[in-house]
């Protein structure tokens, strides 16, 4: 919601705060740089006290932010409240995927997992709707209804995550095993599988498979340090794998240019010759909903065609639209003027762009990097890749108005058509397929790197 509803908000805050177009780059895109506070946070947090209260944690620190920005008076004020929303959108990035993975079933987890796609971008189609609603209000009074208004999801999530269970691999590493048990039983597809997904949770916790009392004594790992020197420091060639997987997927997601288009459609489709107000946000909310029906037609095939295949189909889509935009956005720059086609070629490429976007790169993103990881590095690990999500995030959010002045805009999107090739090409040689995998059997496939498939 707060990434979406920003992208219109910005045209009303420059507007009554008499802010710069490097001001509005900041303000959109300061959050993911200050979510990686909360995402390398929620690793550690989420192995101390569960997944569960990590992620109403998260809830609580958003909805401070939410009004913290509702109410501020000045960009300084402003700026702090994003501060303190962008540590609960880092919380709550990184343990959405690793909690779902956990309590998932083999069979459905690849469903399960692109949820908080599926939710990020109802959301933002939710800001957009929510910047077309309030676009009526008094300037001073409709920005900040759009901001604050975002402080009453964070209540239906830190509420209802109350009444679902624990993760059971987190159970299982405190040596809770009836707790891990009933939650196994619950969300299995079987009993023989609730009893083989706890024989390989108990494994990779280094239980032994004698061990069925209902709480049993676990060595207790030092406070994170092993993990790092795991991970990072003497990696394993399947682990080292698994992290430039991880790295690189979500380098690419945000690297081939979805926050420019998110952030800044009201910029491009006056780019592209749409000047009024309201139409710029009535298009911006169609993009919204594009993104939103199209994420829900990947959560249907990723664990009917598997991951690989929806990717590179989507990046495939993503790079053709991107040249597309590019040209579509070069022939109006160069011709000083509206012209209709290319008007209509612009919005539709914008269109293709996040559909494709959205049947691929977006979900299996956060699916991929979620289930590839083992058990004692899951966190960790996955508190890397948002961190690289983040900061790539940040760095294009922040940069895309002087990127275009720059190079112009349709250059832009030429250079993010570029990193969009680059990306399809690392996919195809680097990931494999994890479809239907249970996540303790997941590095038998790694290590091998451009070898995998042998």
């Amino acid at each position: 919601y707060d990434i979406g509803v920003m992208s219109g908000a910005a045209i009303y805050i420059k507007d009554d705060l008499k802010i710069s177009d490097v001001e509005v780059e900041v303000l959109l895109g300061i959050l993911n740089l200050y979510s990686l506070i909360g995402s390398a946070a929620a690793g550690r947090t989420s192995d101390w006290v569960g997944r569960r209260y990590t992620i109403v944690l998260a809830g609580a620190i958003f909805f401070v932010g939410a009004l913290l920005m509702g109410f501020a008076t000045n960009y300084a004020f402003l700026m702090f409240g994003r501060f303190v929303a962008g540590i609960g959108v880092g919380y709550a990035l990184m343990i959405a995927p690793v909690y779902t993975a956990e309590v998932s079933p083999a069979s459905s987890r690849g469903f399960l997992t692109s949820f908080p796609e599926v939710f990020i971008n109802s959301g933002i189609l939710l800001g957009y709707v929510s910047n077309y609603a309030f676009s009526k209000l008094p300037k001073h009074l409709g920005w900040r209804l759009m901001l604050g208004v975002g402080a009453i999801p964070s209540i239906f999530l830190a509420v209802g995550v109350l009444a679902m269970p624990e993760s059971p691999r987190w159970l299982v590493m405190q040596g809770r095993l009836g707790d891990a048990t009933r939650v196994l039983d619950k969300t299995s597809d079987s009993k023989e599988e609730s009893r083989l997904r706890l024989a390989d949770i108990k494994e990779a916790a280094g239980i032994p498979e004698h061990c069925t009392d209902d709480v049993v004594q676990v060595a207790k790992r030092s406070k994170g340090q092993d993990v790092w020197k795991e991970l990072l420091l003497h990696p394993t060639p399947a682990i080292r794998h698994i992290l430039i997987c991880a790295i690189g997927i979500h380098f690419f997601q945000q690297a081939s240019g979805i926050d420019a288009v998110v952030l800044y459609s009201p910029r491009i489709f006056e780019k592209a010759g749409i000047t009024n107000d309201d139409k710029k946000l009535l298009c911006t909310v169609a993009v919204g909903f594009v993104k939103t029906v199209f994420i829900l037609v990947a959560t249907f095939f990723v664990d009917k065609v598997g991951r690989r295949p929806l990717l590179l189909a989507s990046v495939a889509g993503m790079i053709l639209s991107l040249i597309g935009l590019g040209l579509g956005l070069t022939i109006i720059d160069q011709n000083h003027g509206r012209i209709m086609w290319a008007a209509v070629l612009c919005i539709t490429m914008v269109l293709l762009y996040v559909a494709f976007f959205s049947i691929g790169m977006g979900p299996i993103t956060w699916v991929y990097s979620s289930e590839i990881f083992p058990l004692k590095l899951r966190a960790q690990g996955c508190s890397l890749g948002v961190a690289m999500n983040r900061v790539v995030s940040g760095v294009l959010s922040m940069t895309f108005i002087s990127l275009y002045e720059a190079i112009t805009i349709g250059g832009a999107f030429f250079l993010y058509a570029a990193i969009a090739t680059v990306a399809w090409v690392f996919f195809f040689i680097m990931l494999p397929e994890t479809h239907g995998r249970t996540l303790e059997d997941m590095e038998v496939l790694f290590g091998k790197f451009h070898r995998w498939r042998k």
